[in-house]
């Protein structure tokens, strides 16, 4: 079972240039294989995103631009995590409830997933997330 210690920031890989930095992320960098990418942008202010779980698929976040505030919640702790760096992201693993806000004006979090999208994986009620860690 997950809980907020399983939630980590990673370092992705920095090359640094005088032209502009360029960061990888690859199998080294996140335990799991990518079957999906996407990213939320244009968010407004007040906004909020997440507000679920997912039984199996794990999740990596990384703030391309900008920042945002990650809330975590294993069912017994809950854990803020201010991501605002484009060089690190946050490995959340299957089992922890997320909520994203407080979005900075022109921020992009990018998304790295395990797995497809599968409408049978989220668990989008609190209540019946809390039931299922019991």
């Amino acid at each position: 079972m997950s809980t907020i210690q399983n939630c980590k920031i990673l370092a992705i890989p920095k090359i640094e240039d005088p032209r502009g930095n360029l960061s990888v992320i690859e199998h080294n960098v996140i335990p799991f294989e990518i079957k999906r990418v996407y990213y939320l942008y244009d968010v407004p202010s007040g906004a909020e995103r997440g507000g679920h779980s997912h039984r199996e698929q794990q999740e990596f976040l990384v703030a391309l631009s900008g920042s945002f505030d990650v809330i975590l919640n294993d069912g017994k702790v809950e854990k803020t995590v201010t991501l605002n760096k484009p060089f690190e992201g946050l490995l959340i693993p299957n089992g922890i409830w997320r909520e994203l806000k407080d979005f900075s004006s022109g921020a992009v979090c990018l998304v790295v997933a395990s797995d497809v999208f599968d409408e049978d994986d989220y668990i989008r009620d609190f209540d019946e997330f809390l039931k299922s860690k019991s």
